[in-house]
């Protein structure tokens, strides 16, 4: 299914803090706990592509998750094949969900209006949550499937 285009939330832990400049955007605090990223793979190679990108690190920096993913622990892929672009519903979704912050304004969104698409949270996302919050408001959303790292 990663062969697939789609939206996906990259889920990853953090065991210490430190700081971590982001190009013009500003410097990111992080803090243990997990971040949460979520975004859209509609090119070439799709999600698997996307996500090996976001994993290692790059020799040139064209996102903001570039300075970032490859920092840290990555546990959880959640994605789905929509061929919608459902990015903007999942990170404004997440956004507002118990116990999650935007760690950094702006992170992941300069092309959008979304506040953000880097979360953070105390605790582990859990996926029955978040789909459940899904299929309540977006008629007809694809399957979000899980698939575990670590």
């Amino acid at each position: 299914m990663l062969n697939h285009t789609g939206t996906y939330a990259l889920i990853f832990s953090a065991s210490q803090e430190r700081q971590i400049k982001v190009g013009k955007l500003g410097t990111l605090q992080l803090n243990p706990g997990f971040y949460i990223y979520v975004g859209s793979a509609f090119g070439p190679g799709g999600l698997k592509a996307r996500i090996a990108h976001h994993c290692q690190k790059p020799r040139r920096r064209h996102w903001h998750m570039d300075y970032l993913g490859h920092r840290l622990d990555l546990i959880e892929v959640w994605y789905t094949c929509d061929p919608a672009r459902r990015e903007h519903q999942w990170a404004e979704t997440m956004t507002n969900a118990a116990g999650v912050s935007v760690p950094l304004t702006g992170f992941g969104s300069s092309d959008c209006r979304c506040r953000a698409h880097l979360l953070f949270s105390k605790s582990k996302p859990a996926i029955i949550t978040f789909r459940r919050q899904m299929n309540a408001s977006v008629k007809n959303h694809s399957t979000i499937f899980k698939k575990a790292y670590r």
